[in-house]
């Protein structure tokens, strides 16, 4: 990071603002007001010349951090061939090998196939027309909390209504919300294992009182809520999800958009639970930032929709394929899974020796280098506070340190560094955010 003193944001910034504010929809919204020049890794450069370092890693999407130098080669020399001739005209082999590898590193033993699309948002849209062509029933189960997408499938998957789904209905029919467990936020006295039990029993009431268990083509969860706060389920908990498709016939759908490519400690996060799911759906740091989705998933499953009825114009192109090669290599030739973890012991470990200073601090949770902090009021009553966490995002990326926010009620910060991340580029980040942290807490 440079030591010299700039005001951020800076005068390039504030006019690409206002070009922004004139000819861009205020839809697509934004953390910082800073706009970007250039990334390396952990840092990035804004067009004023300031570096930042960046724990927010595009929402999940640079485990292997920025322009990694193997990604970059490996697109340039894919575009120097060919940049997109639709695999549904033309076929060719990165499709396929990118395919193999995720068939053979995503959870499951058994034989599975693979489909590529655009976006984590096509890929739950494709994970549900399979789980239905190959059930032949229609209700599609998600969670409290769950963050799926914005089309009107993943929107109707979705659980949190501003921004998210407000204004926009009717949304898609025969979908369904359940509980999922917030271990924080039970009520007094129930201990993880009873509740549990308890949203477990809520399902089975769920197939009696709202729609019956036949009528139910998948239930798609994240082993790991993202947006909904990096709330952490037990094994116990998904196994008994898995328990409960297998008893029914369900396909049991996994969200591993944000989780997955080892930013929790694992490839994928499912393993730390002990479950394969039917389906799983990939994106985010599949590709580096190159626009790619894949379902992975079972054979016999996939093969369900006919010839010609999943994929798209863009789908799996060969920059992105190839792009997505190259970042399984970087993670096995850098040990990412493993510096995952010791990413995420230091960050949480700092998280909470700062709860002894800090009364605001909630609670602190995650998996591997996908971590968070749930910012409170009042620690007895647990009471959010969403203007702090607010204040402490704006606070840092103001002094060089890129935050995000999550949760229903706003009120979690949570932390997606690249795995690249030096432990010099680490400390200095974890001090922005202590400082903002004090200044939130006075």
């Amino acid at each position: 990071m440079t030591t010299e003193t700039k005001t951020i944001p800076g005068q390039k910034s504030i006019e690409l603002h206002a070009r922004r504010q004139n000819a861009v929809a205020q839809g697509p919204g934004h953390v910082t007001p800073l706009y970007i020049e250039s990334a390396k890794g952990a840092l990035v450069k804004d067009v004023d010349g300031n570096e930042i370092i960046d724990f927010a890693g595009g929402i999940g999407m640079q485990s292997v951090g920025h322009c990694h130098p193997k990604v970059v080669k490996a697109i340039q020399e894919a575009v120097e061939n060919v940049i997109h001739p639709c695999f549904h005209v033309m076929p060719y082999e990165s499709y396929i090998e990118l395919a193999e590898k995720l068939n053979e590193k995503t959870p499951g033993d058994f034989k599975k196939k693979t489909m590529f699309a655009n976006s984590g948002a096509e890929a739950v849209e494709n994970a549900v027309k399979i789980a239905r062509a190959a059930t032949g029933r229609t209700g599609v189960l998600s969670f409290e909390r769950a963050y799926h997408g914005r089309t009107l499938m993943t929107m109707s998957l979705t659980s949190k209504v501003a921004p998210y789904k407000k204004g926009f209905g009717p949304f898609a029919p025969e979908t369904y919300k359940i509980q999922y467990p917030y271990y924080y936020r039970a009520p007094y006295g129930v201990t993880p294992e009873q509740l549990d039990a308890e949203v477990l029993e809520s399902i089975e009431r769920f197939f009696l009182a709202e729609a019956a268990a036949n009528d139910i083509a998948a239930i798609i969860m994240e082993p790991m809520q993202g947006e909904g706060g990096f709330i952490v389920p037990s094994a116990t908990f998904v196994k008994g999800i898995r328990a409960l498709c297998d008893k029914y016939g369900i396909i049991m759908i996994a969200d591993e958009i944000q989780a997955g490519f080892a930013r929790t400690g694992k490839l994928f996060a499912m393993e730390h639970h002990g479950v394969a799911a039917d389906l799983t759906t990939l994106s985010k740091s599949i590709a580096a930032g190159m626009p790619l989705s894949a379902v992975v998933g079972r054979a016999e499953l996939m093969d369900a929709p006919g010839v010609g009825s999943l994929g798209g114009t863009f789908s799996g192109s060969p920059v992105s394929c190839a792009a997505g090669l190259a970042v399984l290599e970087v993670i096995e030739e850098e040990n990412l899974v493993e510096r995952a973890r010791v990413i995420g012991e230091r960050m949480q470990g700092a998280f909470r020796s700062w709860m002894d200073k800090y009364e605001i601090i909630g609670d602190v949770r995650g998996m591997g280098a996908m971590v968070a902090m749930e910012i409170v009021k009042d620690r007895a009553t647990k009471e959010p506070n969403k203007e702090a966490t607010a204040y402490v995002t704006s606070t840092t990326w103001k002094n060089g340190l890129i935050s995000l926010s999550a949760g229903i009620y706003g009120n979690v910060l949570r932390f997606l560094p690249p795995l690249t991340i030096t432990d010099e580029q680490l400390e200095q980040g974890l001090d922005i955010l202590e400082a903002a942290i004090a200044d939130a807490s006075k």
